[in-house]
């Protein structure tokens, strides 16, 4: 049985210094999360770590300050996911400003290429004849990619994110903050993050070579696209990345953002003047990511990339499109995932994996990470979901999702390491990894991971927890304080959306479509009864007459009402 989940308040702090412009409500919020004045809590672009810093930057300048001046042509090679695709648009975008007349986006389709730099996407790339590759957001593992690179004479840097592996790939100049001999104060970048870096120092080293008296391009238009493939990727938001998102969705909401991302949030409903990182990441970000799931990335990077907004508008319902196959193949993904584990059980009380390993040779190799995630956050467990690489492949491309305390990516390390050649390829961070393998070795990959899960999980972190704000008071339940809270980030991974708990009175209730659970409730001191949705919390189970619960603060402008709604993320019967 799977423990309910447990409620804790973060603990207060004290000692900030904030003007007198800053709410109580607020400044609590901030110092939980270890700001202590607002230039911590909402770093601007000034506070940026400077790209000195980062390692590899002279020698990956150089290689570009040289290809831009000898016009050599320029590839540069994406991921299929959001932060790759933004990460391609910014490399040609940017190359682009600064100078570069030959600049040509690629991305590999993941049915026929697998992920990265492969083999097999470099001799396709030949027809391009690139003189200079240019990996973002991978590389770092592409060690046969890189090399057959090499081999035609190409020029490569890498520029990633992910953490390496004991050997580095044969490229000309490698760009990582998580190198082991990297100084760069932030590990946390996204690959979007780090090309923008590159451009950065590019942009320097062109001013020095350069002519006075020449314009400067505006590195900043770009910051709407670094925003997006930062938040897609759950990276932690620490200091440095909240000052690179804070600024892209300022552009956005000044509707200054490019055509594409315009476009994609018209198709998802959004308004531009209120959007927030969860619009990013629920509305935005799918809608991308879709591409690479089901089809081919190189549509939602051309959506990126088009100055055309008719283009766009086009690209976009493509895209719309797509995400809705998308959402139908997971839902049926997810349930078979969940009748697998039901046959687990053995009808005797068997006990839930520490570490589900799921795989159906039906399911789609782009869809699986989704499926991981859904289980994950239903069982508070890792879990890994595989699916053939391609259809009648007896390799397995596998995607995995974690949870705190269980670094995924050392796990699969661990893995390789007492079982060499199992793993075909593995990579990632610690909430979140792929890997390949065959599918005959899949119970013994079962065996080990579980193995090692069970040395390092026990009751303690198998037991989700809810960090909470506190209790709100009645003169806080009011649409100031929801806007404020909406306005007041950015929120993300390592810097949450602040998330409140208190007890009510459940005055009525009812499902709506069919999953979701609509509430009337009245808080202690609170005599106006308030609105309160949980979404997919509909269990076959009425809720009691009190409930504590703990929730978000949201706006509600259904039928222009501007109101305010409580949104749900967990509920039981009080203590």
């Amino acid at each position: 049985m799977i423990p309910s989940p447990r409620i804790r308040r973060r603990p207060l702090a004290e000692g900030g210094q904030w003007p007198d412009s800053v709410p109580p409500l607020l400044r609590r919020i901030y110092e939980a999360r270890g700001a202590r004045s607002l230039d911590q809590a909402q770093p601007r672009l000034a506070h940026l770590l400077p790209p000195d810093l980062l390692g590899g930057l002279p020698e990956a300048t150089a290689l570009l300050a040289d290809a831009i001046a000898q016009d050599r042509h320029i590839v540069i090679v994406g991921d299929f996911d959001c932060d790759g695709a933004t990460a391609c648009a910014v490399g040609v975008r940017g190359l682009c400003l600064l100078g570069a007349r030959r600049v040509t986006p690629a991305v590999p389709n993941r049915m026929v290429h697998g992920y990265g730099l492969s083999p097999s996407l470099v001799d396709e790339l030949a027809a391009l004849q690139p003189d200079l590759l240019v990996t973002v957001d991978h590389g770092i593992a592409c060690h046969a990619g890189i090399a057959a690179a090499k081999a035609r004479g190409w020029q490569v840097l890498v520029t990633d994110h992910h953490l390496p592996g004991e050997r580095l790939p044969p490229a000309d100049v490698i760009v990582n903050p998580n190198l082991r001999s990297d100084p760069f104060p932030s590990k946390m970048l996204a690959g979007v993050g780090v090309m923008f870096y590159v451009l950065l120092a590019l942009r320097r080293v062109l001013r020095e070579r350069s002519v006075s008296g020449q314009a400067e391009p505006d590195l900043a238009t770009l910051l709407d696209l670094v925003a997006v493939g930062t938040v897609a990727d759950l990276v932690p938001l620490d200091a440095n990345n909240r000052a690179l998102v804070g600024a892209g969705l300022r552009r956005l909401r000044a509707g200054q953002g490019c055509a594409g991302l315009q476009a994609l949030m018209r198709v998802a409903g959004r308004d531009p003047a209120r959007l927030t990182t969860s619009d990013i990441g629920f509305a935005i970000a799918p809608r991308l990511n879709a591409a690479g799931r089901l089809e081919d990335m190189a549509l939602g990077i051309a959506c990126l990339l088009t100055d055309d907004a008719t283009q766009a508008d086009e690209m976009a319902r493509v895209l719309e499109g797509i995400n809705a196959e998308r959402r139908g193949v997971q839902q049926q993904m997810v349930e078979e995932a969940h009748a697998a584990l039901a046959r687990i059980d053995d009808g005797q009380g068997a006990p839930v994996p520490l570490a589900p390993c799921l795989f159906d040779p039906e399911w789609h190799p782009g869809v699986v990470g989704l499926v991981a995630s859904k289980i994950k956050e239903r069982l508070h467990r890792p879990v890994i979901a595989f699916a053939p690489a391609e259809p009648g492949s007896t390799t397995l491309r596998g995607s995995a999702r974690s949870i705190p305390g269980f670094h995924v990516r050392d796990a699969l390390a661990a893995v390789d390491i007492a079982h060499p050649g199992l793993i075909h390829r593995f990579g990632g961070h610690a909430m979140a990894a792929g890997l390949s393998l065959d599918e005959s070795d899949l119970p013994r990959f079962r065996d080990a991971l579980h193995r090692h899960a069970s040395a390092l999980l026990d009751d303690d972190l198998l037991r989700e927890e809810v960090l909470s704000d506190g209790e709100l008071g009645g003169d806080e339940l009011d649409r100031r304080h929801a806007d404020l809270l909406r306005s007041a980030g950015p929120w993300g991974q390592g810097f949450p959306e602040p998330m409140f708990d208190g007890v009510f009175d459940v005055l009525d209730w009812r499902v709506v479509g069919e999953k979701h659970l609509k509430f009337s409730l009245r808080a202690t001191g609170h005599a106006t009864p308030l609105n309160a949705i949980h979404f997919n919390g509909w269990h076959d189970t009425p809720p009691p007459t009190r409930i504590h619960a703990a929730y978000q603060l949201d706006t509600d402008d259904w039928r222009d009402r501007r109101g305010i709604q409580l949104l749900l993320r967990h509920w039981r019967a009080p203590d």
